[in-house]
């Protein structure tokens, strides 16, 4: 299950959210010929991931801001750059494109540190754009509770598109990343759960005051939750994929 649209596109093209994800794709291709290389991609790890116990030593803190630039994999890039732009659009929208950027970079920076605050001494090299993505996501629900979400079921051979509140598919996103942070130590864990999660609170308590300047409870009343723009209209047919029967 995963999102592949919201139904309220921004009222203004999202310059920031586009340059974010050129920069992501940019970098990501920029050093993908050497990933083959375990020599070589560790060496470049090691001087522009995050890395716990390289802060802890009082070195790196650039690393907070050019780990969130990098990638391990095309799925990981491809996973972080739709997220960025179905929920980007509308924070860029409400924020404006400086305040955007500046709460984007903030987010991933606290998410960076989330995870570090969880075991300062680890040498796993973390990366990706998912902790200040978890942010921007974070004041989505803030902000646009009750707007819609269109996401993608598969169930073996049944492929679904179903609607739903952003609220469930963020809080159950949410929910996804503390049980796989509790679950798991981060030397077995593979992904960085905790800055997803640490990331994601910080969005939320970041735009408290913007939300509050708007009116808090009055402005949900009225948005009703929503984007302030008109819903767009998808037309879904029926799947093509053919039901399998057991007899």
């Amino acid at each position: 299950m995963f999102p592949i649209r919201d139904h309220n596109p921004s009222g203004r093209i999202p310059y920031v959210t586009y340059m974010l994800m050129a920069a992501n794709t940019g970098i990501f291709l920029s050093y993908f010929g050497i990933m083959e290389d375990v020599r070589a991609i560790n060496a470049f790890w090691l001087q522009w991931a995050m890395i716990p116990a390289r802060l802890s030593q009082g070195d790196g803190y650039y690393t907070l801001i050019s780990s969130m630039f990098l990638h391990g994999g095309f799925f990981h890039l491809a996973g972080n750059m739709l997220f960025l732009w179905i929920f980007g659009d509308n924070i860029e929208d409400e924020l404006g494109h400086g305040k955007f950027i500046l709460f984007y970079l903030g987010c991933g920076i606290i998410a960076s540190l989330a995870q570090y605050a969880v075991d300062p001494m680890a040498m796993i090299p973390t990366v990706g754009a998912s902790g200040a993505i978890a942010g921007v996501m974070g004041g989505y629900l803030l902000l646009f509770p009750k707007a819609k979400v269109d996401i993608l079921i598969i169930l073996i051979v049944i492929f679904r598109i179903l609607p739903i509140p952003a609220w469930i598919m963020l809080m159950l996103w949410l929910g996804m990343q503390i049980i796989g942070g509790v679950g798991s130590s981060s030397d077995e864990a593979g992904v960085a759960y905790w800055a997803h999660a640490g990331g994601f609170i910080a969005g939320m308590v970041l735009l408290i005051p913007f939300w509050v300047r708007r009116g808090g409870p009055a402005f949900w009343q009225r948005t009703d939750g929503h984007p302030p723009h008109p819903e767009a209209t998808y037309r879904i047919g029926p799947s093509r994929i053919p039901k399998v029967t057991r007899r």
